[in-house]
């Protein structure tokens, strides 16, 4: 589960993209209708190389959510389809949420999952 600790409110149900594959795939081919959960990318440390992201077969927008390494929102954004995202500020966990979620998340929120 995603908990906003600033709000103090659940979000959503969480998956997390573990394997290289995993991590390589994405939302890739996914259809939006399904896409009902928050999908985590642990980058193994911050950098803002290291956790950006591509829309390339991704066919809906998606809200992005970047975080350092305490779990701190340093940026978020709607990601378009065919397009390349990084931070503005370095990070280490990527999070992928269906975009009906970018009021509930703001820069500065700390985050639990």
């Amino acid at each position: 589960m995603l908990f906003n600790e600033t709000k103090n409110k659940s979000i959503i149900q969480t998956r997390h993209a573990r394997t290289a594959f995993q991590k390589a795939k994405g939302l890739m081919f996914a259809c939006k209708k399904d896409f009902d959960y928050c999908l985590i990318f642990d980058m193994g440390y911050e950098s803002k190389y290291r956790s950006s992201i591509h829309m390339m077969f991704v066919f809906f927008p998606i809200f992005l959510v970047f975080l350092d390494s305490n779990k701190k929102v340093v940026d978020s954004k709607i990601a378009k389809p065919w397009r390349f995202y990084s931070p503005k500020a370095p990070a280490r966990y990527v999070l992928e949420l269906p975009e009906k979620y970018e009021n509930r998340i703001k820069e500065g929120d700390k985050l639990i999952f």
